[in-house]
Formats: C-alpha cells, sequence, structure tokens
C-alpha cells in the first residue's frame, strides 16, 4: 500500500468541501480548477484521509511527466501499489509516441474493473503537463472508467479538452476559486494556529478582505503575525504597501529567519524534491530530516510527496520566490547546485534523476556522459522517447561536438518513431566527410532500420548492404558503445534483416526468406529482441507465400520467446501477431486471427512502424473490405509494393465479383494483381485470353504453395469454361492435394463461386480437407447473423466467442492468444453485455440460437 499522505500541521478541516467532493464520486470525474496556492492540495489530501474503504492514488505532477513513457510508468506503479487487481497493467502495450496509446486506455479501464472496491486516483497539478495528448488520452480514460473508479483532476488552468461534454453527460462536481476561498471563521482559525496564539475577529477580517480568502495569503499573513508582537502594526503595513501581498508576505516570512536557515531554503530551491539525503548534501544541513521535520511542523511551505516517507517539495510559488531570490544573488549558484546534486543522484544509482540535475544545470557535457552509459534497458524497457528528449534538450550545438551522442539522438529518435527527424539527423550526420569509419557503420546500419518506419525500401536496402560491406571489411574496427547495441555481431544481424525486410517490401517474399533464414542462421550476437524481430518477419515472408505450417513455427517461437523474456508487451512481437493473423486468414479463419491482428498493428502503432501498419492494414481490407476496422485505416505514407499490389488485388477482386472485371495490366510478373487479371478474363468468359495471359508470367521456380495453387485453380477454371472437364479436375486435385499439408484455404475463397463449384462437383466423398474448404468458404461468403443484436460482436469478440464451449479458462485463453489476461477479461464482459447473458453457459447459448458458433465448434488456433 502506499505511504498515505498527511495534511499539514496547521490545516483547518473544511466539512462542508469535503461533503462536494463526496458527492462528487457519483461521476467519473471531479475538477479543481483555481491558482496556485487556493488551498487545493490539502483539501484533497483531507478528503482523501477521511474516505472509508476507498484505494486513493495520487499522482504529483512535474513538467518531466510531458514523456508519456515516464507518465505511463509512474501512473501504473502507483495503481499497482493500490491493489493485486491492477498487476496485470505490467503488460499492457505503451506507446513509444506522444500519447498513452489505445492498448493501454483500454488495459486501465479494464484493470479499474477487476479492483473489487471503490478507487480514487488524484492528479495534482495537472496543469504541469503541457503534452496535450497525454491530457487527451487521460479524458479518454474517464470516458471508459467502471462504476467504481473516480479521477480528481486538479489544476491552475481549465482542462478544456473533454470538459463540455463531460459537464454534460455526468454533470461532475467543479470547485474552483471562490469555493476555497476562506472565510473570516476559518481564517481565524489557520491563523491562531500558525501564530499559536488567539486571533481576534477584526484580525482575521482583515486578512480575508486583503487576500480575498486566498490560502497561502493567509498562511503567509499568518506567518508574518508570528513574527510580529504587533498584530495591527502588521496588517496597517500590509495594507499601506504598494506590493503584491505575495512578494511583501513572503518577504517578511523570509526574512524573519536566520541566515542559516534563510542561505539553506534559497539553496534548497533548485531541487524538485527534497529529502533528508539530497538536503545534507546541496545545502550543508547536519540532520537533513530534522530540517525538513521543522519547516513542516513550521508551516514553512513544504508539502509531503505521497507513497515517499521523508520525501518533500515547497509549495511552488515559494520555491519560485525563493529561485528568484537565489539568482538575484549569485547567478552562478544554481548551476553549480544542481551539479552537487546530480552527483549524488548518480551515486546512488539514480541515473535519471542525476541526468535530469545536470540538464537543468546547463552542465550538457556531464549529461551526455551519463547518457550514453545508458545501456539495452532503455529499449527493452520502452525509454527511447525519454533518453531522446533528454539528448533533446541539450543544445543542438553543444550534441554535435559529440558525433556519437548525435547519432545515439537520431537511433533513438527512429526507435521512438519520429523516423524523418532520426533520418534527417543521421544523414546530416553522415555527409560529414570527417565521421569516423566507425561511427559510418552504425549509421548506416540503423538508417536500414527505418525500412520499417518509412517508403522506399530500396534505400534502406542501400544503406543497409553499405553497413554488411564495411563490417565484412580486413581491417577491425573498434565501435563506439551506443546501448551496447553496438557490437559488430549485433550490427550486422540488425542490417541483414533490414535488408530481407526491405525486399519482403518491395514483394520479393522468396529472397526475403533467404535472407531472414541466413540471418538467423548466422546470428552471433544473441541479442533476443531483435532475433523476435527477426523471426516474426520471416513467419510474415512464409505465410505470404502459403508455407504456413514453417510460418506458425516461427511465429509461434517469437511469441513464446517474448512471453519468456517479459516482452509481449515491448514492439519486438509485432511481426509476429501480424504472421498469426495471416496464417488465419491463409487458411480460412480470419476470426481466429482478430486478436493477433489488433495486437500487431498496436505494436506497430505504438512507434508509428508505417510499412507494418501497411501490412496490418493489408490484412484488415482481406478480412473485411469495407474497412470497417480500426486497422483498416490506411497510415499517411505510401504503401510498400507488396501491400500496394495486395490491395490494388483486394479492388480488382470485388470488381470482379460485381460483374464489373477490370481492365488487364501490362504486369510480366506473377503477383495478386497478375492473378486478377487472368481471373477477369474468365469472369469475362474469354477462356482462351486467360490462358494466353497465364502463359505469359514469369512464374517463380520453385513455384511456393500459394503461388501453385493459384494456378492451377485458374486452370481448372480455364478447362472447365474451354469443356475439358477431366482437365479441369486433375488441376482441381493438384491444388488440393498441394494445399492440404498447408491448411491453405484462401486461394479457393479467392477464386470465388465458379471455382467453389466446381470443387462441390468434384467426384468422391465430400470429406476430408475439401469439406474444410467449403464448410471455411461458405461459412465466409456470409456474415455471422447478428440482426438481433442492438451492437453488433467485434471480429475480437466472434473470436473470443469461438473458444468459449472449450471451457479454457480466460488465462488459459490469455495464454493461447499471447495477449494479457486483463484484455481476455474486457472482451468477455464485452460478449456478455451485448449477448445479454450473465455468464459463459448464457452467453454460449445465445451464440448458438444467433448461430454464431456451431454446436460442436470449438476455436482452432490458426
Amino acid at each position: 500500500m502506499p505511504v498515505p499522505r498527511s495534511a499539514p500541521p496547521h490545516a483547518v478541516d473544511r466539512p462542508d468541501l469535503r461533503v462536494r467532493l463526496d458527492v462528487g464520486m457519483d461521476a467519473p470525474l471531479t475538477l479543481l480548477v483555481a491558482p496556485a496556492g487556493s488551498g487545493k492540495s490539502v483539501l484533497l489530501t483531507q478528503w482523501a484521509a477521511a474516505l472509508d474503504d476507498v484505494l486513493v492514488g495520487w499522482l504529483d505532477l512535474s513538467g518531466a511527466d510531458d514523456d508519456a513513457v515516464y507518465f505511463a510508468r509512474r501512473l501504473i506503479g502507483e495503481l499497482q501499489s493500490l491493489s493485486e487487481g491492477f498487476a496485470e497493467l505490467a503488460h499492457a502495450p505503451r506507446a513509444a509516441s506522444a500519447g498513452l496509446g489505445d492498448a493501454l486506455i483500454e488495459a486501465l479501464a479494464a484493470s479499474f474493473a477487476d479492483v473489487p472496491a471503490e478507487v480514487v486516483v488524484i492528479f495534482d497539478d495537472l496543469h504541469r503537463i503541457s503534452n496535450r495528448e497525454i491530457v487527451a488520452d487521460l479524458w479518454r480514460v474517464v470516458e471508459r472508467l467502471p462504476a467504481n473508479a473516480h479521477f480528481v483532476f486538479s489544476s491552475r488552468i481549465d482542462l478544456s479538452l473533454g470538459r463540455a461534454r463531460h459537464r454534460l453527460e455526468y454533470a461532475p462536481v467543479e470547485l474552483r476559486q471562490s469555493d476555497l476561498a476562506f472565510d473570516d471563521a476559518e481564517a481565524a482559525k489557520l491563523l491562531s494556529r500558525i501564530t499559536r496564539r488567539s486571533i481576534d475577529d477584526d484580525t482575521a477580517t482583515a486578512v480575508v478582505e486583503h487576500t480575498e480568502g486566498w490560502a497561502a495569503g493567509v498562511q503567509l499573513s499568518g506567518l508574518g503575525l508570528r513574527f510580529r508582537t504587533d498584530a495591527r502594526q502588521f496588517m496597517d503595513a500590509l495594507a499601506d504597501s504598494d506590493r503584491l501581498v505575495i512578494d511583501y508576505l513572503s518577504e517578511e516570512v523570509l526574512d524573519a529567519q536566520t541566515s542559516q536557515r534563510r542561505q539553506a531554503l534559497l539553496e534548497l530551491s533548485v531541487l524538485d524534491e527534497l529529502t533528508p539525503g539530497i538536503v545534507e548534501a546541496v545545502a550543508g544541513v547536519d540532520d537533513g530530516a530534522a530540517f525538513l521535520g521543522e519547516l513542516e511542523k513550521e508551516s514553512l511551505f513544504v508539502v509531503p510527496v505521497g507513497g515517499r516517507t521523508g520525501a518533500f517539495r515547497f509549495h511552488h510559488l515559494f520555491r519560485d520566490l525563493l529561485r528568484y531570490r537565489l539568482r538575484a544573488t549569485d547567478a552562478a549558484a544554481e548551476a553549480s547546485l544542481l551539479k552537487t546534486a546530480a552527483d549524488w543522484y548518480a551515486a546512488r544509482g539514480e541515473v535519471g534523476t542525476a541526468i535530469e540535475a545536470l540538464l537543468a544545470g546547463s552542465h550538457w557535457s556531464a549529461a551526455m556522459d551519463l547518457i550514453l552509459g545508458r545501456g539495452r534497458e532503455v529499449y527493452e524497457r520502452g525509454e527511447t522517447a525519454t533518453v531522446a528528449r533528454w539528448l533533446a534538450e541539450v543544445p543542438r550545438e553543444q550534441r554535435r561536438t559529440r558525433k556519437d551522442a548525435e547519432l545515439l539522438y537520431a537511433i533513438l529518435e527512429g526507435m521512438s518513431g519520429r523516423a524523418v527527424l532520426a533520418e534527417t539527423t543521421a544523414r546530416e550526420l553522415m555527409a560529414d566527410p570527417d565521421l569516423s569509419l566507425e561511427l559510418q557503420i552504425v549509421g548506416n546500419s540503423y538508417l536500414a532500420g527505418l525500412v520499417q518506419f518509412l517508403p522506399h525500401p530500396r534505400v534502406y536496402i542501400i544503406d543497409g548492404a553499405r553497413a554488411i560491406e564495411l563490417l565484412a571489411a580486413e581491417r577491425p574496427v573498434a565501435l563506439p558503445n551506443l546501448l551496447n547495441l553496438t557490437q559488430p555481431a549485433t550490427l550486422e544481424t540488425f542490417a541483414r534483416v533490414s535488408v530481407a525486410r526491405g525486399h519482403l517490401l518491395l514483394g520479393d517474399s522468396r529472397k526475403a526468406r533467404t535472407l531472414l533464414r541466413e540471418a538467423l542462421d548466422g546470428d552471433r550476437s544473441a541479442y533476443a529482441p531483435y532475433r523476435i524481430h527477426a523471426l516474426g518477419t520471416l513467419a510474415i515472408a512464409e505465410a505470404w507465400d502459403g508455407y504456413l505450417r514453417r510460418a506458425t513455427d516461427f511465429a509461434d517461437e517469437a511469441l513464446e520467446m517474448s512471453r519468456q523474456l517479459d516482452l509481449l508487451t515491448h514492439a519486438a512481437p509485432a511481426d509476429a501477431y501480424l504472421a498469426r493473423s495471416l496464417i488465419a486468414i491463409k487458411r480460412g479463419e480470419p476470426e481466429a486471427g482478430a486478436f493477433s491482428l489488433h495486437e500487431g498493428y498496436v505494436r506497430a502503432a505504438a512507434n508509428a512502424r508505417a510499412q507494418l501498419m501497411w501490412i496490418a492494414h493489408a490484412e484488415a481490407r482481406l478480412v473485411d473490405p469495407t474497412g470497417t476496422e480500426s486497422t483498416a485505416l490506411a497510415p499517411s505514407t505510401p504503401p510498400p509494393p507488396l501491400v500496394a499490389d495486395a490491395l490494388e488485388a483486394i479492388a480488382r477482386r470485388q470488381q470482379r465479383e460485381a460483374g464489373r472485371p477490370a481492365k488487364p495490366t501490362n504486369a510480366r510478373t506473377w503477383s495478386r494483381v497478375a492473378y486478377e487479371d487472368v481471373a477477369s478474363m474468365l469472369a469475362s468468359g474469354d477462356p482462351a485470353a486467360a490462358r494466353a495471359r497465364l502463359a505469359s508470367f514469369d512464374l517463380p521456380d520453385p513455384m511456393p504453395p500459394s503461388v501453385f495453387v493459384d494456378v492451377q485453380l485458374l486452370g481448372a477454371w480455364i478447362a472447365d469454361l474451354e469443356h475439358r472437364i477431366p482437365d479441369s479436375r486433375d488441376c482441381l486435385r493438384r491444388a488440393l492435394e498441394a494445399a492440404q499439408p498447408e491448411e491453405l484455404v484462401q486461394p479457393f475463397r479467392r477464386a470465388g463461386t465458379p471455382v467453389l463449384q466446381l470443387l462441390r462437383e468434384l467426384p468422391g466423398a465430400l470429406e476430408g480437407f475439401r469439406r474444410v474448404i467449403l464448410e471455411r468458404t461458405g461459412i465466409a461468403s456470409q456474415r455471422p447473423h447478428m440482426e438481433a443484436l442492438i451492437e453488433p460482436l467485434t471480429a475480437r469478440e466472434l473470436e473470443l466467442l469461438a473458444y468459449l464451449p472449450s471451457r479454457l479458462t480466460n488465462a488459459e485463453l490469455a495464454a493461447r492468444c499471447f495477449v494479457s489476461l486483463n484484455t481476455v477479461k474486457t472482451h468477455m464482459a464485452h460478449i456478455y453485455r451485448k449477448l445479454d447473458a450473465n455468464g459463459r453457459d448464457a452467453a454460449i447459448a445465445r451464440a448458438r440460437e444467433l448461430g454464431l458458433i456451431d454446436e460442436a465448434e470449438i476455436a482452432r488456433i490458426g
């Protein structure tokens, strides 16, 4: 459980405001919007402490939370400290982009529903997050919160994103400056507690009049009165001053301190957080714990940090005042103090905090030294965006003095999904005639990796080939150590896999398969995430060509390796998920791959790998040509040739099936569009032209299963139209013989009704694989009977629904689909709600009634 927050010793209870916050829990969100020093945090602390049987999480936000990865980690950590029900959040994919990402938003909503208690999460100082995507995503989480969950947004400014809609839908409680202002009685209590003496009504009224009930003003007045014996004299001086109340009162409080304490306060103002150790190191205080305890006892504007015993921070207003005075008295002091703090943090292994301190103090070289010392954990934990942000804070002219730092910056930006910036930065650096051979090798290798992100694969094939050439040279090289990912063997494998990906995206799946197998067989790096990437890409290439058994083995190996290394939420297994989806589509069971398609797309989109997103898009269009699934939304970049061919073939097939065959192309190389050229001629009733067109293509030798089956089915169709029935049946039998070992159904579905009818009429018992094809293509030709449902089931829900008769547990389903338990629970809840069922048995019965699952249906994995 997190350490409970405590209100300051002088705090005045405000029961009327607490009651309003209690009422607000009927809605998913409460808003506190008021200027600094209005008492928002103190009120929320008192309210949280008074809640019975409610789990309360608290996030004190800062500018560092603009980093979505950092913010997500903090939020998940806070929730996991509240309840084991949030444990599954550790397995939720996290975006490397600016926001939280759809997958994490979905997982957050599901996790709250899993907790058997009311949960309140307070986001204090939310205005400190300038990243609008994070704020917008928090509103999206609010919209999905179950009844047992409640968020509180506390901010100095209005958070307009989503507010108007929430006002209309939920009527949330909103507390503003006028609500939080102290009245005379409350001010009198606060002043008495701070001054430790009785305060008369006239003095309290005067303080409220001059401060307008502003909590910080009342508190500062109390501190000022503590050091004055004549209250009236103090109030008269305040009334006569033409300075701002905050300036006047703050100066009064500071000037009343001993010179030693005042200096310590000034020096400590450079710190975001105060703990005994750092206080002793930076301010030279003998007993940091006692010092902080005295400040809290004397109400000197220190606020406990939730979840950490003995940790405090200055109230933001008071800290600003201290820093202004420090800078005015000694302009160089802040940088020196931050260097001392950084050294203290680094010595204790708090490297991230040390880097932040060095950057705040403009110690660019020291910051880059620490950043360049980071290892593979940056990539494996999804922290690339964080480290890229640190390097981005270093002025470019300073960063360019360290070419290894500039190259690392480009690599990290690429890994984080900002591929255009990464390529621009890297190519500018590579154009430097003085760039060392070692940095050229690293630069070419990681430029090749952009083949997943940007169009024009040939460009990145050249980069990869150049890296491989330089690595193969006899001259020994000592490569710079960047993230511990630049060993020669690692770079060689990375470059070879990138070149193979380029050939796959160009449509040369055969060459891609060869290169990928060579890269994997010769992989001496043993770096698991890169091997997972490569296995997944090889699985896609194998599946594309119809080698579904090998594709299944490679995809499952990649996903099992990801599971064992706790990398299922990482970007690495995206290819393997998409391969599983493609396998299911090729076997005529697209619903069995719905989860895999979604999970693959989410991971590709998390760091904007547009070329992989295009493959997901093509798969979604194969399943749903009308494009209603989110994965069917096309990326904004041009598609790679592999996908462009597939999408054009889908469009031509739709035209053919609608009775409007497209005109043939001039292509000479076999492709999916080439297939449609022949099929369109057959649909137009011209077998002679179709036969001639088929003979004109340069067919691969040997033909992979998908091509061989396609060619045989076209041959059967041609022979049938030419009334050569025995030849037609021979072609069908050869197609069945080649397709059966791989369970390859999609070519029969793509050929359409004429070929399926020939298959039905083939002599012999309707059994075995022929029966499987006709069943799957028959089912696939009709949409499930969901007209009776108010809200239809999604593809992922249909996949899960098919598993229900198997009696697998939720955990077993999650393991089989390589998804989190929360994902399964979320979709189970959706199924029960949409089918109006109160459990699994009722859902199965309702699904059978609607014809959504067969009596004997137990799902097969693709």
